[in-house]
């Protein structure tokens, strides 16, 4: 089998060496010797690292992309893991819908002032409430929407 060292391994996947060697320490991936200073890979490496690439983009830990890789043989993806990463996903897209759906019509609004639309009256009560936007910290005590003294920071990002 084709061996790769650590460097073309880096410049095939776009991934550096730093993240191989840390992916290696994980259990992730595993050298197969080394040349001189070098680790050496099997070819098959790149193919592990697009698996383990797809399971990041599909928001997988890598913890739990290293119960998938059995130490030898093709992986064992458990389906019911894919399942519940499905679900996840569509709940996580739902909020977002919601949210992009929420942001065009404030945009668009006629009302004279948001806090006059009772669309994005509903809006903020869905955010005050966790059901969109990531759940509340339940430490934080809960403020009236009417009051003024509940003041949200202004922050922009550069």
């Amino acid at each position: 089998m084709i061996k790769l060292d650590i460097a073309e391994v880096a410049q095939r996947s776009s991934i550096p060496a730093s993240t191989l060697r840390f992916y290696e320490e994980k259990g992730l991936i595993a050298s197969a010797g080394r040349r001189g200073l070098r680790r050496l890979f099997d070819a098959d490496v790149l193919d592990r690292l697009a698996l383990i690439a797809l399971g990041r983009a599909a928001g997988f830990s890598l913890d739990e992309i290293a119960l998938m890789f059995a130490a030898e043989g093709p992986p064992r993806i458990d389906r019911q893991m894919l399942v519940a990463k499905a679900d996840e996903l569509d709940t996580t897209i739902r909020k977002l819908s919601i949210m992009r759906d929420g942001l065009r019509h404030a945009a668009a609004c006629p009302a004279p002032s948001h806090m006059e639309c009772p669309t994005f009256r509903r809006i903020l009560q869905a955010a005050a409430s966790g059901a969109i936007g990531g759940a509340r910290k339940k430490s934080a005590p809960q403020s009236s929407l009417n009051d003024s003294s509940a003041r949200v920071p202004n922050r922009t990002r550069r």
